[in-house]
């Protein structure tokens, strides 16, 4: 039917010769169904500027033989007449029921494709009547079911759509065709819209036996694909991708990206469009997802998607339990990311205790508490005497204040630096004491000490203190103890 108009098929031509010099070398691109997709593009973008009066023209795929082939096979299988029940077990292009499926994949996008084309035709020719229909109710099969049961009547409450649309529809589009500015059809227009909608009608039909059969055959073809992901969903991404092995031959990134149609936004913001919107958005786990996580997941999708597939294409698991394990992980995997963070852990305060808190001693201690100390002038700085005004003075933009430093009433004419005090040991005095008076004996006499004695016979007596300290040890007995204070180490060798 395209040979018809020789613009478009000039146009297809070029864009062929485009699409194959890019994808000759791909293998996971099929490129009757490239062909397929230009085809319904080119339609698509002329079928308002050619304006088409016969539905013939645009509507052509029912009468290919392409289709009555194939959905000869499929009314077969649904019959029983082509039984297969042998278990995919490994990769065979030459299987009659992998090609069989293969080929109604790529049939049921076209059908997808011919419905939208149908469509937009039966819009151009119904809005004279009811322009206000397809603003009103949005999906194809309902359009065209609604548009069957109307046809060119004025007065929708004549008309029962209850077996069409839902109430509140009904009551909508009611409301608005008592209010419209269209007009009835002429007979040729209408009959042209009523063989349209039979068309799409027939269309969806078909589309339908094709995911019965799908769904009774895609569990021995890809089992654990399609347990994780659906059987319908799995047969459109085998479908657009080729087959099973090209499938598993991609990368999770492209198929994600399976499917998803470029949306034509003009005018309108695109803040809530969500992006990469391919049949695996289809499938329950990114459905029972909230719209904020629905792009993380689909990309996990795909990449389960990609392994499953690998995984059927090698018949590693025909019992579809790694399927199932994966679907019930991605769920998790989902929960996990919704719950909410943890809260933040208050730390509870110690029960107070009524112990003194033990204290560090020591030397160390005391000298470190020696060196940061406060001195007598910063306790002095510190205290205020009562009703008199301490002196201050200016520190660039700091006020420092004396205290009581220079203040009558201290009790002190000024401050004097103590000597620390330091308790020696017996042994370290003994030393001390040597070395300062160079006494010989264990204890240290002073150099103010006096040579006279007050004796009661005689009064006063003058004495060598250094020789009478020699007698006194001479004398001592050797048994005395060595805890005596003169006490000491002693030479026994004679003098």
């Amino acid at each position: 039917m395209i040979s018809q108009t020789p613009a478009i098929t000039s146009k297809l031509a070029d864009k062929m010769k485009t699409v194959q010099s890019r994808y000759i070398t791909c293998s996971c691109v099929d490129l009757r169904a490239v062909a397929q997709a230009l085809r319904v593009q080119m339609v698509l973008d002329d079928v308002e500027n050619l304006n088409y009066d016969s539905l013939e023209a645009v509507a052509h795929l029912r009468a290919s033989e392409r289709y009555k082939e194939i959905m000869q096979r499929v009314t077969d299988a649904l019959a029983g007449h082509e039984e297969n029940n042998r278990v995919w077990t490994a990769p065979s292009e030459e299987d009659p029921t992998y090609r069989l499926l293969v080929d109604c994949n790529q049939l049921a996008v076209d059908i997808d494709n011919e419905i939208g084309i149908i469509h937009n035709f039966m819009r151009d020719k119904y809005r004279l009547k009811f322009p206000e229909l397809e603003s009103l109710v949005h999906h194809p099969i309902d359009y065209a079911r609604v548009v069957q049961a109307i046809g060119n009547e004025m007065d929708l409450t004549m008309v029962n759509l209850d077996d069409v649309l839902p109430q509140a529809t009904i009551m909508v589009v009611s409301v608005t065709a008592s209010t419209t500015s269209g007009q009835p059809l002429s007979p040729e227009n209408l009959q042209r819209v009523q063989d349209a909608a039979v068309v799409a009608l027939q269309l969806d039909e078909d589309k339908i036996q094709i995911l019965q059969l799908v769904q009774q055959k895609m569990h021995k073809i890809a089992p654990n694909l399609s347990t994780a992901v659906g059987t319908e969903v799995a047969a459109r991404l085998m479908g657009v991708a080729g087959g099973l092995i090209n499938l598993s031959k991609m990368p999770a990134c492209n198929v994600q990206v399976l499917g998803a149609k470029r949306k034509t936004l003009a005018g309108f913001s695109t803040a809530t469009t969500q992006p990469h919107q391919g049949f695996i958005y289809n499938s329950d786990v990114i459905q029972q997802t909230p719209p904020a996580l629905r792009g993380k997941a689909s990309r996990m999708v795909g990449a389960k998607c990609t392994l499953l597939a690998r995984m059927d294409a090698y018949g590693q698991d025909p019992s579809g339990q790694a399927g199932e394990a994966m679907k019930t992980e991605m769920k998790k995997k989902v929960d996990k990311w919704q719950e909410p963070a943890p809260a933040k852990q208050h730390k509870v305060l110690p029960v107070p205790d009524m112990e003194p808190k033990k204290r560090r001693g020591g030397r160390r201690f005391r000298k470190m508490k020696e060196r940061y100390g406060l001195t007598d002038m910063r306790k002095a700085a510190n205290r205020m005497n009562f009703n008199q005004a301490e002196e201050e003075y200016i520190d660039g933009e700091d006020t420092i204040g004396l205290g009581t430093l220079g203040k009558e009433g201290s009790g002190r004419l000024r401050i004097q630096a103590q000597q620390q005090k330091q308790k020696l040991t017996a042994k370290s005095q003994k030393k001390f004491g040597k070395r300062l008076y160079g006494s010989a004996s264990g204890a240290a006499t002073s150099g103010l000490s006096s040579s006279l004695a007050f004796t009661p016979v005689q009064g006063i007596e003058l004495t060598n203190p250094l020789l009478q300290a020699q007698q006194e040890d001479a004398q001592r007995s050797g048994t005395e103890s060595y805890f005596s204070e003169y006490s000491g180490f002693r030479s026994i060798k004679g003098k």
